[in-house]
């Protein structure tokens, strides 16, 4: 494709290392699509003949054939998917081939290609965020009741609900899905046409192949066209932080699951056993969705500092754009899906969930607000009083309200037995009703709303 400049070929070694088919032949849909745009706008323009404009789709349409049916013949010598395309093209139609690298470059083909593929991942990302938060609405919606400890720095610390805790990690996702809603947007102008860097004297019409690729609008520089992996960025940047929400969830499974919480019971699709020990049963599919956020975040990492020295326009640095996105994409879509079918079919354990919330003295901050609302009793001197209460509960081995009348009026006198109306479990979550609380009738009202908002 460029012999003409060069006496010899390249050294094998040199072969190696500039060969990127191994990993970008997964770009064949796209870099043929966008070959078919390209090629038929030529014509329009009249820059080559219909003829030639239909012997060229013809032949893309078999080269895609070929691939998709595992019969194409790679070839490390003609380095990427661009030019393993346009060889057996030629191969096919022969003369026509030549015309179709009209007008563009390599540099705005594979920044075109490369967005239309990552493109499809913001997709089934968005797609995949949609079915994970479905399901935690599901499990809002049947345990909305369902009282549970809800924790600060993994001790118990207050009652909540069920629903309440899946609808905090559904709040987490519709975050995740509106920030790949946004960048998706962002990124959608074709940089095709842009060609190596300067644009092409050739008279193309870019609105065109914008809009037969899907585009919203041409990039309005071609400078930037060619170089900007922005959107290759950003949807590391929220693959990234997706990552990380899936990984507190799965850390939380993990527990909850162990002999000592019995909070969940993960079904056996999604656990393992154990080569030795035949009693085990491993949340193993929780522990890999925890680890993978390490992968993703190096791609990150990994795609900044491949971006951050790099001058305008195309360097070829930036090969190493793709294996980043590629293996962040398919495991955080793996994830999602793996997440989703593990919460679809995962099972609270009601009775286990309510009695570990009611230790740790949970209600005691239900009892500093009791003696706030009952006895007008400023909240800071209503803390000091429960907190003696709590150590003499702590004294006698019980809980708050184990505790007797009598033993409460030997710390403030003016308790009475309306109290113990406030420190049930049950009571506690049903007078969280401030907006955002955990109270049932809440969770209630925003199953509702997400219900409606994901339909």
């Amino acid at each position: 494709m460029w012999g003409g400049r060069f006496a010899s070929g390249p050294n094998a070694i040199m072969e190696a290392i500039n060969a990127s088919i191994g990993f970008d032949k997964r770009m064949a849909p796209q870099d043929i699509a966008g070959s078919i745009a390209h090629s038929a706008m030529l014509a329009k323009q009249g820059i080559i003949t219909d003829s030639d404009a239909a012997e060229i789709k013809k032949g893309l349409l078999t080269v895609l054939s070929e691939i998709e049916s595992g019969t194409f013949e790679f070839s490390a010598a003609l380095e990427d998917i661009h030019m393993n395309v346009e060889s057996r093209l030629k191969e096919i139609v022969g003369e026509p081939a030549g015309r179709v690298h009209t007008g563009r470059s390599r540099n705005d083909q594979v920044a075109t290609d490369f967005k239309l593929w990552t493109r499809d991942q913001y997709d089934a990302t968005i797609q995949g965020l949609t079915a994970l938060m479905g399901v935690l609405v599901d499990q809002a919606d049947a345990g909305a009741d369902m009282v549970m400890p809800g924790f600060t720095h993994l001790q118990v610390a207050q009652p909540v609900t069920w629903g309440h805790h899946m609808l905090a990690y559904v709040e987490m996702l519709a975050r995740d899905r509106s920030r790949f809603i946004d960048a998706r947007a962002r990124m959608n102008e074709s940089p095709l046409g842009a060609a190596a860097l300067a644009g092409t004297g050739f008279p193309i019409d870019r609105d065109m192949t914008a809009h037969e690729l899907g585009f919203d609008r041409p990039a309005a520089n071609s400078l930037d066209a060619v170089s900007d992996r922005d959107f290759a960025l950003e949807f590391l940047s929220c693959a990234s932080i997706c990552a990380t929400h899936l990984s507190r969830f799965a850390e939380e499974l993990v527990i909850w699951s162990s002999a000592q919480f019995k909070f969940v019971t993960i079904s056996d699709q999604f656990s393992t056993g154990s080569s030795i020990m035949p009693q085990k049963k491993n949340p193993d599919a929780a522990e890999l969705i925890r680890s993978k956020v390490g992968r993703i975040t190096g791609s990150l990492m990994a795609l900044l500092t491949i971006m951050k020295g790099l001058p305008l326009t195309y360097s070829k640095d930036m090969q190493e754009d793709k294996e980043q996105v590629f293996d962040a994409a398919d495991n955080l879509i793996l994830s999602l899906a793996v997440m989703t079918g593990m919460i679809a079919d995962m099972k609270p354990n009601a009775p286990e969930l309510e009695a570990a919330a009611a230790t740790g003295f949970s209600t005691a901050t239900d009892l500093a607000d009791w003696l706030v609302r009952a006895l007008n009793m400023p909240f800071r001197d209503a803390h000091h009083v429960t907190g003696a209460l709590v150590a003499m509960a702590e004294g006698k081995g019980c809980d708050l309200p184990d505790l007797s009348l009598a033993d409460m009026q030997t710390v403030h006198s003016e308790i009475t037995d309306d109290v113990f109306n406030f420190l049930g479990v049950k009571n506690s979550v049903a007078s969280r009703l401030s907006y955002g609380g955990t109270a049932p009738e809440n969770v209630r009202a925003q199953v509702a709303r997400w219900k409606e908002a994901l339909a």
